[in-house]
């Protein structure tokens, strides 16, 4: 076994050391020498037990465990699977009498003549002596040091304050001395030592309230703040630092003091007759420091509490504790009736503000019930005709208007009505379209305008009210309309939102339910099995172009929709797979918003999206949205769904009963605007207002997010200065693409050419590829935006001429470079086949195995 013998040589020698501290032990404890075969006679019993402790403890600790199974195997024992605590306990069993070390024989043949035994005696007898002196020593040393806390203890109560008061005095001299001597330094980040700092005059008392407010201050030193792996950090010291060394050094100082002068002539007499000297105020310090830390923390509160002015009118004159004891009791009468000034004038600032936030914002999101208008709700599953049954009585009106929640919808039934003899206008924020003798509109839900008047209106997809940044403008339309009838379409799980919002005395409920069934398939779907009319779902631009350039390497004519596609491409890539051009279209989420297909089957190739902030499962109502588009009355007579996995778990969303929404989302408004102007004149204030505004129950506040970063970028500009509070707020919430850089400074160079009246800057154009279209077309739809805010309509003319080529040219790339489009090793960059399942080739993932296998034999 390994290395027994050297272990069994070490237990021996180890117990040998054990029985010589035994003798010793045995020696001290009598007075007289007893003779040797006492000893043997009294701890021989204890001999072997001493041995086989230290045999055991040894051999256990130092046998490797594999080592420990094979001695046990070799005794018969089966040690498979044996836990560690059980091994070792059968281990010891087996190993205890190996080998036995002879103790008491070892003690005979080594014992000592008579006159070595007397020696031992007599020196183990002195050395106990002498350390039972020295317990008794510091035994009475640890009874002085209990007297002297115990008498601490008993006078801080009494003593407390009179010591504050002198230490208050000595800290108030250090403070006057600091004001009339000590530079004021400009503020800046602690951290910042690469900023010199500037000095800005003196330290003056009548900069600062309470002591708390100088503590901020710089003293002009640098001073090490802590060590963080083996690294010092250094930082500019502020006056905390050394005005908490001050009280510390006087609290201690005062205490020790009182301590040394007051203690009772008993403990003094005890303290020098033991430890042979004074006592001295570093041994009170030594001593105490559990009670001290205590007061010098107490104290250092107290005096940042203090007012400087107080402190400053202390200092000059001489100490004398009734005076001062005096003297801090009227400071206290007075901060205490300053104090209740400030909470008095802080409650009436409260209330004060209060009052503005609730004239400002006020009851503009509380719904108010309009009698003389009839609400007609549709409220039922995707494709069940809702939106249908809502435009035709809109077609049937004098007038109407249309609210879509995209521009493509808008387009869509822009078109559809002026086909079918309706004169109908278009408006989404990025293009107007007029039409002779039109008295109806199809316009983006953000272009509502609560002062037109219609005889209908139509809502589309009234459960976006729930969303976050845009369901305000559903709120807005549904509440602030001026029509007649005011037709609100939407799913199952917005009913109780909008009665609560409307009220359920003028209304007319519509339900809608599937005339065709919707059938789950069984089989997990692979891409192989795409067949003509199947709508594939992904949630990325990125997911939806290498499915489909998947799908035409393998001979499918494919359509594709996502978000960021040009409304107009977006139409040509519908009317080809509704034209039977394309068998297969592969879209992001957008498709279950209001797009009417031929879809044979809907197919989920994820199960999950990014929402922005998280990757999360899919919602019960985005599934059914979605899965709705599948099955055409007179086309297909069921609507398949398939899933690529968890069929089951996803199968179960989409027959589950949805939760009601139970908020609305609130966004600022013109009113809003007008009422603030009463008070303030300026967009910061006015996004801290909102900040601080709780929005009402039921309500959830737009975060404003964009809004306020394209703020960051002109705050305190001149584009801020020269623009009314109103244009500069419609600037920042014209709707594009925040979050694209280019855009972003087309913005704000745009701006600058507003404020002063210069042509605005003509959008970039790059036409090289589909992704350099898909932003100039951006570009130009923000161009657009600027120019219709500006009644520049003429000049939209030529601009939107131009995006319709762009969005041709889009439509082409996708049909020729999407085919093209492969996937790329991530690593190397080598193309890879299109059904390949990994980000990296397979000569990159060996590269990559075999510097970790090296990694691995350095370590």
């Amino acid at each position: 076994m390994q290395n027994l013998d050297s272990i069994r040589e070490k237990a021996i020698e180890e117990t040998k050391i054990k029985i010589e501290e035994d003798i010793s032990h045995f020696l001290a404890s009598q007075e007289e020498c007893p003779p040797f075969k006492d000893y043997l006679s009294e701890r021989s019993k204890f001999f072997q037990q001493i041995w086989l402790n230290t045999w055991l403890n040894k051999v256990t600790n130092n046998v490797l465990r594999s080592h420990k199974k094979a001695f046990l195997r070799s005794k018969g024992y089966e040690v498979e699977g044996v836990d560690k605590k059980l091994l070792n306990k059968m281990f010891r069993n087996e190993i205890r009498d190996e080998e036995p070390f002879h103790v008491k024989e070892w003690v005979i043949i080594n014992a000592p003549d008579e006159q070595q035994w007397k020696s031992r005696h007599r020196q183990a007898r002195e050395r106990y002596i002498t350390e039972m002196e020295e317990k008794i020593t510091a035994s009475q040393r640890k009874g002085v040091q209990k007297d002297i806390l115990y008498f601490l203890e008993q006078r801080l109560e009494d003593q407390e304050l009179s010591w504050y008061i002198e230490l208050r005095y000595l800290f108030a001299k250090k403070l006057v001395s600091d004001l009339h001597t000590k530079p004021k330094y400009k503020q800046i980040e602690p951290f910042a030592l690469e900023d010199k700092l500037e000095e800005q005059g003196i330290l003056s008392s009548h900069v600062f309230t309470s002591v708390s407010d100088i503590l901020k201050e710089f003293t002009g030193s640098i001073h090490k703040k802590s060590e963080q792996w083996e690294r010092n950090l250094w930082e500019y010291e502020t006056y905390y630092s050394p005005y908490e060394r001050f009280i510390s050094y006087y609290t201690e100082h005062i205490i020790s003091t009182f301590v040394c002068e007051n203690l009772p002539a008993d403990i003094l007499a005890s303290y020098k007759n033991i430890f042979g000297e004074e006592l001295s105020q570093e041994r009170v310090i030594k001593w105490s420091q559990p009670v001290l830390l205590k007061e010098k923390s107490l104290f250092f509160q107290w005096i940042q509490d203090e007012y400087v002015v107080d402190l400053v009118q202390l200092a000059d004159r001489p100490f004398d504790l009734d005076a001062h004891l005096s003297l801090y009791k009227e400071s206290i009468a007075k901060r205490e009736q300053r104090e209740a000034e400030e909470q008095a004038l802080l409650k009436r600032k409260q209330e004060e503000e209060a009052r503005i936030l609730e004239d400002i914002f006020g009851q503009e999101y509380s719904p108010s019930y309009r009698n003389g208008i009839k609400y007609v709700l549709h409220i039922g599953e995707t494709n069940t005709g809702k939106t249908h049954k809502a435009l035709n009585r809109m077609k049937g009106a004098e007038s109407g208007i249309y609210l879509a929640p995209l521009r493509l919808l808008a387009l869509e039934v822009f078109d559809k009505l002026n086909s079918e003899g309706v004169p109908c206008n278009l408006k989404t924020g990025e293009e107007e379209k007029e039409v002779d003798q039109a008295k109806h509109v199809a316009c983006t839900v953000e272009m509502f305008h609560e002062k037109n008047e219609y005889e209908v209106v139509v809502i589309d997809e009234a459960q976006m009210l729930a969303d976050q940044d845009r369901g305000f403008s559903w709120y807005k339309a549904i509440t602030k309309a001026r029509a007649k009838e005011v037709h609100i379409i939407g799913s199952e799980n917005v009913r109780s939102l909008l009665l609560e919002l409307v009220g359920e005395d003028q209304v007319e409920i519509h339900n809608y339910e599937r005339e065709i069934p919707l059938q789950v398939e069984k089989k997990e779907f692979n891409l192989k099995h795409a067949r003509q009319g199947d709508a594939l779902v992904c949630f990325s631009r990125k997911k939806v172009l290498d499915t489909a350039s998947r799908l035409q390497n393998n001979g499918h004519k494919v359509s594709m929709i996502y978000g960021s596609m040009p409304p107009e491409t977006r139409k040509r890539q519908m009317m080809q797979f509704i034209n039977g051009k394309t068998k297969v279209i592969v879209a992001t989420d957008a498709i279950g918003m209001g797009l009417n297909l031929p879809i044979r089957r809907i197919v989920f190739l994820e199960n999950d999206k990014f929402d922005g902030t998280r990757r999360r499962l899919l919602t019960s109502q985005e599934v059914k949205q979605i899965a709705g588009r599948a099955g055409r009355k007179g086309i297909y007579d069921c609507g398949k769904v398939a899933f690529t996995k968890d069929i089951k778990k996803m199968a179960n969303l989409l027959i589950q009963e949805d939760p009601s929404l139970k908020t609305f989302a609130i966004a600022p408004t013109s009113n809003v605007f007008e009422r603030f102007q009463r008070y303030y004149h300026d967009l910061d204030t006015f996004f801290e207002l909102w900040d601080r505004f709780e929005s009402p129950y039921g309500t959830e506040k737009a975060s404003l997010t964009e809004e306020k970063e394209l703020y960051d970028l002109v705050r305190g500009t001149q584009i801020e200065a020269k623009l009314s509070l109103n244009d500069l707020y419609g600037f920042l919430h014209l709707p594009f693409s925040k979050k694209e850089s280019r855009l972003t400074q087309q913005w704000l160079d745009s701006m600058h050419a507003i404020i002063n009246n210069e042509e605005l800057p003509e959008p970039d154009i790059n036409n090289k590829n589909l992704e350099q279209k898909e932003v100039s077309y951006k570009a130009v739809g923000l161009h657009l935006l600027l120019l219709y805010r500006l009644g520049r309509q003429t000049e939209a003319y030529y601009w939107e001429r131009t995006r319709e080529e762009i969005a041709d040219g889009v439509h082409e790339s996708l049909r020729t470079e999407v085919k093209s489009l492969s996937k790329k090793c991530k690593h190397c960059g080598k193309k890879l086949p299109p059904n390949f399942g990994f980000p990296i080739c397979d000569r990159c993932h060996a590269l990559n195995r075999k510097r970790r296998e090296k990694r691995r034999g350095r370590n």
